[in-house]
């Protein structure tokens, strides 16, 4: 699987990513058809995020406070310890739209407006939101 988002700053996004969330870069382009971008990922997932500029026609992003990407940590301190390193990374802490994702979790928003949900949980198929 793959997320893509514009943004508007391809290095600080980076940063961000890296330093927060300890994603690895998996690839990388420069002026493919007028994009550059970068691809982001985990240590050994089979997905990763994907973030463009594009040098002819930038998009402005225009996410809501409810387009989320959220992960379950289920071990507090790793939990805790991503909550930190979010933060260090310059993403910023906000009040989640959804009062569920406050309960057992922390949300953050990147410099795009972006938000990263860290959910200090198991992931439940049949729970809802």
């Amino acid at each position: 699987m793959r997320v893509a988002r514009p943004v508007r700053d391809l290095v600080k996004t980076e940063s961000m990513y890296r330093r927060g969330l300890a994603l690895e870069v998996v690839g990388r382009f420069e002026n493919h058809d007028g994009f550059d971008g970068i691809m982001l990922a985990p240590p050994g997932a089979d997905y990763h995020f994907e973030f463009t500029s594009c040098r002819n026609q930038p998009v402005t992003p225009t996410p809501t406070p409810e387009d989320l990407t959220v992960f379950y940590i289920p071990d507090d301190m790793i939990w805790r310890n991503t909550c930190s390193a979010m933060q260090a990374a310059g993403f910023k802490r906000v009040t989640s739209m959804n009062p569920y994702w406050d309960a057992r979790g922390q949300t953050y928003e990147d410099a795009d407006g972006y938000r990263i949900v860290l959910q200090n949980a198991q992931w439940n198929a049949t729970e809802t939101a």
